[in-house]
């Protein structure tokens, strides 16, 4: 009798791969409901995993956007409100995963070599004094004993990623800095150095230690705006208080020791939320403003009762130059906001009178920018003012095309006479000032030189904006000259005579803080330090750009949600130029 298949039987040979082979429709069909359901499985699993991914971004730039609605509030033009300029070091340093080209990289650590000599130096030989004298390898106090080459190193340290050196002066900024010293400090030389090396180190490392200091220091120099016009004194004791002009400028304020504080104080607000700081400033301006010139050309003193301009020298160079300077930066310091709109106003206005002042040697035709006293044009160039070829290029963006183009030229054309100014000596370096004569193009003034950054500057401004890799050539034909005639063993020197080559006994401590950085920053890819996102006051501490608003005028932070093509979130914005 045959027996019957039984039903457990049956079901089991659904799962005997022979039973398939000779079938093979049914294999096919198979084989089509495992891929769909793989495929069912996956794409969700995979849908999952986004949307995960999507709800945390989404959540962290929710979280960055309530910080950036707090920072956009405001109380009048004034913030009270504390600003988030704390940056991520990566954003600052990192050079390593861009693109450079191996000569760039070779010159920046060349000068990142003598940025190491220059400190090991000074550290060696002048710790916590103002400046090093490295023939006789001893410090002295040139500023009062505020330990003006270590402030001002601070930032040119972090930049270079020279971390164990910026960390043994930060202890002694936290440990040894004391302000409280019976000493007639200069507000402009302690606004620059001091009060702007402190904010940029704290802009670059969020340290506290540097605000703190900041404000110390600040808060002993402000008495020096208490006068009947505003506009300050120009020296003033940091323990008493007592503010009083020097007495050879005949009790008259010198313009650019009296306008060069507007960027940092400024900062100081927006850091702290304390108004007083850019109100003293501020007032400055306006008070100015209220006179100023139809060619916007102010003479080198200012009565500081009368807040009015005395008759004397009208200069780009020595006591006039950075007054100009942060008329454009101020602009810039602000996101080019409505609040700040007059100070572009009135470096247009001054870029008009300096366009009166611009003349051509023969026979080779240099172009510089000369002096006026009255109605006369003096035929003289100071090397610091070098640093307008730079001011003028940063500036000219902000013109229609045709302005745009006239400015840029003009930079270069500068820029090459400054460069001039070092290839026409012996020893390569600039004497201090320039003198033209017809049909002898230019010969050395005072022949000093001081190890100054102003021509520097200035190409390193015309390369970032032009990306002509001329005025890095042209950068380290200058270093190469530095390292050749004024390297020391214990740090570097300035000149008596470019002619001879003569050496003299200080290390300026603006070489380490702008004539250094700005060489490296020439050999750097422009995302280092970006001038989208800081500024440089006159000693080249970068400070953070933060917009300004008007109250009721403040711009929205705004989100954009990535597409799946785009694979990320563009993020949000709070510039006042989207």
């Amino acid at each position: 009798m045959a027996r019957t298949r039984s039903s457990s039987s049956i079901r089991w040979r659904y799962l005997n791969p022979v039973y398939y082979l000779k079938r093979p429709t049914r294999l096919a069909l198979l084989f089509i409901a495992f891929v769909f359901i793989s495929f069912i499985v996956w794409d969700r699993q995979t849908l999952v995993r986004e949307h995960e991914e999507e709800i945390l971004m989404l959540k962290e730039e929710v979280e960055h956007l309530q910080i950036e609605l707090e920072e956009l509030k405001h109380d009048g033009d004034v913030s009270v409100k504390k600003s988030n300029t704390k940056t991520k070091r990566a954003d600052i340093t990192k050079t390593d995963d861009l693109s450079t080209d191996p000569i760039e990289a070779q010159r920046r650590e060349k000068v990142k070599d003598a940025m190491l000599h220059a400190w090991t130096s000074y550290e060696k030989y002048a710790w916590g004094h103002d400046e090093l004298q490295p023939q006789s390898k001893n410090g002295v106090d040139s500023f009062g004993g505020l330990g003006a080459t270590l402030i001002d190193s601070l930032d040119t340290l972090y930049i270079m990623g020279l971390d164990e050196q910026f960390q043994r002066a930060k202890e002694w900024v936290a440990n040894s800095l004391d302000f409280n010293k019976s000493y007639d400090a200069s507000v402009f030389e302690t606004t620059i150095r001091v009060v702007g090396g402190l904010l940029s180190a704290y802009d670059l490392s969020g340290d506290n230690v540097f605000l703190e200091k900041a404000k110390d220091i600040a808060d002993r120099l402000l008495p020096a705006w208490n006068t009947p016009s505003g506009i300050p004194y120009n020296f003033i004791n940091l323990v008493h208080g007592n503010a009083h002009n020097p007495g050879w400028t005949g009790g008259d304020s010198i313009l650019a020791d009296s306008g060069t504080e507007q960027l940092e104080f400024i900062a100081l607000t927006q850091r702290t939320g304390d108004p007083k700081y850019q109100q003293k400033v501020e007032n400055v301006i306006l008070v100015l403003n209220k006179t100023f010139p139809a060619d916007g050309l102010l003479p080198i003193y200012i009565n500081p009762h009368r807040g009015t301009a005395s008759h004397s020298t009208i200069t780009f160079g020595a006591m006039g130059d950075s007054f100009y300077e942060y008329l454009l930066k101020v602009w810039i310091q602000g996101n080019k906001t409505s609040v700040v709109k007059h100070y572009r106003e009135m470096w247009e206005t001054s870029m008009t009178g300096l366009l009166s002042l611009v003349r051509k040697t023969a026979p080779s035709s240099f172009t510089y920018i000369s002096e006026k006293i009255g109605n006369s044009l003096i035929d003289k160039m100071d090397e610091l003012a070098c640093f307008a070829p730079g001011m003028i290029a940063l500036g000219s963006s902000g013109y229609d095309p045709d302005e745009s183009s006239k400015f840029l030229n003009l930079a270069e054309e500068l820029a090459f006479t400054c460069y001039n100014f070092y290839q026409s000596t012996p020893t390569k370096l600039a004497g201090e000032n320039y003198f033209f004569h017809s049909g002898q193009d230019m010969t050395v003034g005072t022949s000093w030189n001081i190890l100054r950054p102003e021509t520097v500057e200035s190409l390193f401004y015309l390369w970032r904006l032009t990306g002509n890799k001329t005025y890095q050539e042209w950068g380290w034909n200058i270093f190469q000259a530095f390292e050749e005639n004024s390297r020391v063993e214990s740090g570097y020197v300035g000149l008596k005579d470019v002619n001879t080559g003569v050496k003299d006994n200080m290390m300026q401590s603006f070489f380490l803080a702008e004539t250094l950085k700005y060489l490296y920053l020439l050999f750097s890819p422009p995302s280092v330090i970006s001038l989208d996102e800081w500024v440089f006051n006159t000693e080249a501490h970068p400070l953070k750009i933060v917009p300004r608003f008007a109250p009721g005028e403040e711009q929205k932070p705004r989100i954009r949600v990535r597409t799946r093509k785009e694979g990320r979130f563009r993020g949000f914005s709070n510039s006042a130029n989207p």
